[in-house]
């Protein structure tokens, strides 16, 4: 027999009885209690540890003490220490220790670790850490955890060689929790984990996790917080936090299943990913659940996301009860959007105030709006913030609306930082206007960027304007690109003169750029681009992008494309375009017209254009039109 052996040990798993993963009832059971009893009853020490153990585990502590007592007495090492275990299920705590101790100073890994655990409960960490590190360094898997986390708990660095010393033993807590170590020590763009309080956005477009601009976008860090462990070369830390997810996943961590398919979903793994979302689900996670939801609603199958988003709502998760406020709304169901919207806000989602006050600014409450928002600024929503802020200033409030606008750009809205841009610059407040459109740009804003273009244009700062103009003719700038090809255009030499042959026509940036934005219906870039194919000589070019700005409202596009029409024989049709332009307050076109009808004899109609030629200018026009305007009413009254 062994002195004080472990042959029996109960406490593997905790200082608690662990079910057994054997079926009691089973004959194989019954059969090896039977033999065992026999041999307690003929003296057999290990047998009578073993059994005692068996009936302690099956809950029947009254047949078990006396077993366990009497295998104690005779040295065995592993009845103290479910002696000890017994006696804290009875609750007499301080004799389970005593026995612990035996068992411990006997070299009994698993009672060392309960010893610890016993300290520390008592707030005696020298003693828990001591008897912790017995456990730990025998290789007990419990003792190694538990001191790992005494040693986080100080933030002594010695704490990740011990949850890693767990993990490798199969603790599926430490396996999680080096996990989450190792995923700290990745630079992510956002450090909360996934499915910790995210923010999934306003949920206007079905609790879409991305922001959206201008006022519609989620407030705190909009988006999907980055997904752990998803970037670095093959061994980086991120690579072994997947692997110690994924072990600590298989063995039925709903958390580690979450942040799994938080991973896999960001590499774009999204079978797989929801594969563990729903592992994590089905377990009870509601964030897996809210996350699968969205998986689903990704892929089209919103009738099931929203049936995943129920749960994880009736489950207390915000981000669902947004989803599926954000779904009903969509639908045009807005009583049961704002109850999904006010139980997210029950949960404590400060999202689900701000999209109330969404809901209540398209139904045009406007003051119940202001309310909500306020309720969701107050709690630090930044794009809240700035909608509160918006709504403040079309009420005429500037004043209230400049402190919510700082706010909201201070924590980070950059919507918020572009509206006091604008706001001091309405004021004439430039040099206050300028730094904010540089953060908003810096963040980029096509609009801010656009903004300090002009400015640098303004100061004369050609190549800080360009590289601004640049980026915000790249983010969809119709404005920005018809600058930044003015900018190029300044600079082009003339074009060679071909003597011979014919000039082969290549199209250079500032076209390009010039086309972009009289795509996008930029007027001046629609006339600018007719001008640059009127003298290549595409003359059919030309008249489609005059025509277009024209139809616009351009009145240079419609003078041009009179000037098209007159030089092709169309007059009459010139004249129309030439009227439109005049009326616009074209003098050129008017002066175009007084000559026309004074051509046709139609003196009196040539005075009334030239009169208003004179009125339009430029001085030129004013000129030549004056002396026209006399020769006509000369005429007229000979």
């Amino acid at each position: 027999m062994d002195v004080m052996g472990d042959k029996a040990t109960l406490l593997d798993t905790g200082r608690f009885v662990q079910p057994s993963d054997r079926d009691e009832s089973g004959d194989g059971e019954a059969v090896d209690e039977a033999r065992t009893r026999l041999a307690a009853q003929a003296g057999d020490v290990e047998a009578t540890s073993v059994l005692g153990a068996m009936l302690l585990r099956r809950g029947d502590l009254d047949g078990a003490e006396p077993l366990l007592r009497a295998a104690t007495a005779e040295g065995d090492r592993a009845a103290a220490n479910n002696l000890g275990v017994l006696l804290h299920q009875r609750g007499y705590t301080d004799d389970a220790a005593g026995w612990w101790r035996i068992a411990a100073v006997a070299g009994s890994a698993a009672a060392a670790h309960a010893l610890g655990r016993y300290h520390r409960e008592r707030g005696d960490e020298p003693a828990a850490e001591y008897w912790l590190r017995q456990s730990a360094e025998q290789g007990h898997a419990l003792g190694a955890y538990a001191l790992a986390d005494l040693l986080e708990h100080r933030g002594d660095t010695a704490a990740e060689r011990w949850m890693r010393s767990a993990a490798e033993r199969g603790h599926r807590e430490a396996a999680y929790r080096l996990a989450r170590v190792l995923d700290r020590q990745m630079p992510h763009e956002d450090e909360r984990e996934y499915g910790d309080e995210r923010e999934y956005g306003d949920g206007r477009a079905v609790g879409d996790r991305r922001g959206v601009g201008n006022g519609r976008g989620a407030g705190g860090d909009n988006g999907v917080a980055s997904a752990p462990g998803t970037s670095g070369a093959p061994g980086s830390p991120g690579d072994e936090a997947e692997q110690w997810y994924r072990q600590a996943a298989a063995r039925g961590h709903q958390r580690a299943a979450l942040q799994l398919g938080a991973i896999l979903e960001k590499r774009g793994e999204l079978k797989e990913a929801g594969r563990w979302y729903l592992t994590s689900a089905k377990d009870g996670e509601a964030r897996a659940a809210c996350a699968l939801g969205f998986l689903l609603r990704d892929a089209g199958d919103t009738e099931s996301a929203a049936v995943w988003w129920l749960r994880a709502a009736q489950d207390g998760d915000g981000n669902a009860a947004n989803a599926l406020g954000a779904l009903h709304a969509e639908r045009g169901e807005t009583q049961t959007a704002e109850r999904w919207y006010r139980a997210a806000m029950d949960a404590g989602d400060v999202n689900g105030a701000y999209n109330l006050g969404l809901l209540c600014a398209e139904q045009t409450r406007t003051a119940q709006a202001e309310q909500w928002y306020r309720r969701a600024a107050y709690a630090g929503h930044r794009e809240a913030a700035n909608a509160l802020a918006v709504l403040l200033l079309q009420g005429g409030d500037a004043t209230g609306a400049e402190p919510w606008f700082s706010k909201a750009a201070e924590a980070g809205s950059v919507d918020a930082a572009f509206n006091l841009g604008i706001l001091f610059a309405g004021r004439g407040d430039e040099g206050v206007a300028l730094p904010w459109y540089e953060r908003a740009a810096a963040a980029g804003h096509t609009e801010a960027a656009l903004q300090v273009g002009i400015a640098r244009l303004r100061d004369g700062d050609e190549r800080e304007a360009e590289r601004h103009l640049r980026c915000a003719a790249g983010g969809g700038s119709a404005e920005a690109a018809y600058r930044l090809a003015s900018v190029l255009d300044a600079r082009r030499p003339p074009a060679p003169a071909h003597e011979l042959g014919e000039q082969v026509h290549e199209k250079t940036e500032c076209e390009e750029w010039y086309e972009r934005a009289a795509s996008q219906g930029h007027r001046r870039a629609q006339v600018r681009v007719g001008m640059l194919a009127a003298a290549r000589g595409d003359v059919v070019e030309a008249a489609r992008w005059y025509r277009e700005a024209a139809e616009a409202g351009s009145r240079n596009g419609a003078f041009n494309l009179g000037l098209l029409l007159a030089r092709e024989g169309s007059e009459p049709e010139a004249a129309v375009w030439w009227a439109r332009a005049a009326d616009a307050g074209h003098g050129r076109a008017a002066l175009r017209l007084a000559l026309v009808y004074a051509r046709r004899g139609e003196l009196a109609e040539g005075q009334r254009w030239a009169d208003r030629a004179v009125t339009l200018g430029p001085r030129e026009v004013s000129e030549r039109a004056a002396r026209l305007r006399d020769a006509l009413r000369q005429e007229l009254t000979a």
